[in-house]
């Protein structure tokens, strides 16, 4: 049920309307900090493209989970209206039921990924492994997406380790323990990582690294039990936040790292938060779905399931695209909580969900990835592999590729696999 009305929703968000991607083309030539500004200077929306962060030397922009500082699964590009598989790659070998890392494409074009190996591997375009390099011998190997930024992967694993990798040699340049686990994705920010840690039960903290050294800079330790969800970064206002299996929301301010607020889901919050508008949206066990105020922690709406969220949402276009346990991906509105329409599959949905410029992407436990057209849910497509598909797909100008868990058959791996338009 909504607690703000549309008119309040969109003065808190100072009158911005269902605006374009203004800006986007901007952020590739680095005039913009955060994703939020126009060519001209203007206020672009808080939707628009979240690339994260400035080209800062000749390797080109910060690469990362979910889009950038927001997490907001949202890319400007489109999918073909029919695809087929180009290749498929090994990679995940493990059981652990948690999702897996997803790729991620470097500013050299190569397409990296981690994987629960313990490895983290460069893939050509064609599908060539240009390097493989072993992060961890934890038996669950990795289950990040790596942060890409001056030529530097960094990637956590299951054994409480950081690594930083280089992009072109595969070389690892430092390895910081910083508890038990490092499950979530690192998000990089001003020569920064910013990184939940899970710890021995029930624990967890939050860690701020310096990306050239591997130093530990800050630690809070208010995080109460396994932290693995990727933290989103909203620079506009002074917040950064994520969820964690004890049920809450947590955030801080940026500028000082002091404790902001936090918020009780009443379930697990175990996937990555999208940040849109000021608005923070919170998947949680609790079969919810609840869009917080960035500033103050207070409750916007919460949209009810019929079971658990594990799906980490994409917002676009003031909407929410959001899978749960029960097997649908729900179209939400932002301001109003409201739900525009619900697909079916034929599983869980844990991955995270992907907002191209007319589709909208997400994986199934089924095996297939889906892509679903964005106004009616309607699905364009779906392509079934063998493994639950768990990862965020990555959309490039001429393919998609994702991850999938290994299938049941001890003797089978679960694949990354290469679609292009037919």
């Amino acid at each position: 049920m909504s607690e703000r009305t549309r008119r309040d929703w969109l003065r808190a968000a100072g009158g911005v309307g269902l605006a374009g991607l203004a800006g986007c083309s901007t952020l590739r030539d680095g005039s913009s900090s955060d994703g939020d500004d126009s060519a001209d200077g203007s206020d672009a929306p808080d939707d628009a493209i979240d690339l994260s962060a400035r080209p800062e030397s000749p390797d080109g922009l910060t690469t990362q989970f979910r889009n950038g500082l927001r997490n907001s699964g949202a890319t400007d590009e489109t999918v073909p209206e029919s695809v087929e598989v180009e290749w498929a790659v090994p990679t995940n070998r493990g059981d652990h039921t948690a999702s897996k890392g997803s790729p991620i494409q470097a500013p050299n074009g190569a397409i990296l990924i981690a994987d629960d190996t313990g490895r983290i591997q460069s893939l050509s375009p064609d599908g060539e492994t240009n390097w493989s390099t072993s992060i961890s011998d934890d038996d669950r190997g990795s289950h990040g997406t790596p942060a890409v930024a001056e030529g530097t992967a960094y990637v956590g694993s299951y054994d409480g380790v950081v690594s930083a990798v280089s992009v072109e040699s595969g070389e690892i340049d430092w390895q910081t323990t910083v508890g038990g686990s490092a499950a979530a994705s690192p998000t990089y920010y001003e020569g920064e990582l910013y990184v939940a840690v899970e710890h021995p039960t029930p624990s967890g903290s939050v860690v701020v690294m310096d990306a050239e050294s591997g130093e530990i800079e800050w630690r809070n330790r208010r995080p109460t039990d396994h932290p693995h969800s990727t933290v989103a970064i909203d620079v506009d206002r002074d917040r950064f936040l994520f969820g964690s299996n004890d049920g809450y929301c947590y955030a801080w301010s940026l500028s000082d790292r002091e404790r902001a607020w936090r918020y009780d889901t009443g379930g697990d919050s175990k996937a990555p938060i999208a940040i849109s508008r000021g608005i923070a949206v919170v998947p949680s066990w609790a079969e919810t779905v609840t869009a917080v105020d960035v500033e103050d922690g207070s409750r916007v709406w919460e949209f009810e399931t019929d079971d658990m969220v594990m799906c980490a949402p994409a917002v676009r276009d003031d909407t929410v695209y959001v899978g749960s346990h029960d097997g649908n991906c729900y179209a939400i509105d932002l301001a109003t909580g409201e739900e525009l329409w619900a697909t079916p599959t034929d599983g869980w949905i844990t991955g995270s969900a992907v907002a191209t410029t007319d589709h909208v992407l997400v994986g199934s436990y089924d095996a297939n990835l889906y892509a679903l057209d964005r106004e009616d849910g309607s699905v364009t497509w779906s392509v079934e592999g063998r493994g639950d598909v768990t990862s965020a797909p990555l959309v490039t100008d001429d393919a998609i590729y994702y991850a999938e868990r290994a299938p049941e058959d001890p003797d089978e791996a679960g694949m990354c696999y290469k679609l292009v338009g037919v």
